[in-house]
């Protein structure tokens, strides 16, 4: 169980759902009061190298895959570590057998990579469609995220105690923060979120914890995902989001 993301990046390059929903929202369905993708979801989920490696910002881009193909297009696709690993070392320069270049990822930066370059995957490469800041305070935007793309991916300031429960909850005092991690919210409901990290669906955050520590959160739209479900990302169509991330890939 290994952190790894590192402080939070703010390219203005990097779309906001606020801004892209400004003067829409009226016309949006709220989403349901709850959701829950993990079901289709076995128990062990694969650690994707994160027992070894702080490459939690790429394994949580490696159990989004699972997430949308167990949901959408299955069988599911459980990518080998080695894939994942891989997926680091191309995003971060992490180098294989070099403890010192372990150092972690900045969210933006992984999430920009798997669009322009792709993750290795057995069949070649995924490379996801887009991917849309959203406002960590906003729960209705964090909760339409996940019931229509599927998921969301988040950072946040892990407190000690964290590493040792399944059910993550503010405490009273200050707490010792301990590193940053990244992961993926894949269900919701009135209490609070179900979350996949090291390589498990038995997390839960409450909304709470998530409004103390988590200070990033994205939507991501996967081409797969849209077509096999015929959601459309908080009422936004693909070639939009497509159309919204020209800047960054310009800049590459």
């Amino acid at each position: 169980m290994k952190l790894g993301r590192l402080p939070r990046a703010r390219n203005p390059a990097v779309p906001h759902l606020s801004a892209l929903l400004a003067g829409r929202r009226s016309a949006l369905a709220p989403a349901p009061p709850s959701c829950d993708y993990t079901t289709a979801l076995p128990a062990d989920l694969g650690m994707m190298g994160n027992n070894a490696l702080g490459d939690c910002t790429c394994a949580a881009l490696g159990h989004a895959l699972q997430v949308w193909t167990a949901n959408a297009n299955p069988p599911i696709d459980t990518e080998p570590d080695a894939n994942i690993i891989q997926f680091y070392s191309e995003a971060t320069g992490y180098k294989s057998g070099d403890a010192s270049t372990d150092k972690g990822g900045v969210e933006q930066d992984v999430l920009t990579y798997a669009m322009l370059s792709g993750i290795p995957v057995t069949s070649g490469r995924h490379r996801i469609s887009a991917f849309v800041e959203i406002d960590p305070a906003n729960f209705a935007d964090v909760k339409l995220t996940i019931y229509e793309a599927g998921l969301c991916y988040l950072g946040f300031d892990v407190p000690d105690w964290v590493m040792s429960s399944q059910v993550w909850d503010v405490r009273p005092g200050q707490a010792n923060i301990v590193g940053g991690h990244a992961v993926i919210a894949a269900g919701y409901d009135a209490d609070g979120l179900n979350i996949i990290s090291w390589g498990s669906k038995a997390y839960r955050m409450t909304w709470a914890f998530w409004s103390a520590y988590v200070d990033e959160a994205y939507l991501i739209a996967d081409a797969d995902w849209i077509t096999a479900t015929g959601k459309s990302p908080a009422g936004l169509a693909l070639t939009d989001l497509e159309t919204q991330m020209q800047a960054l890939r310009q800049a590459a």
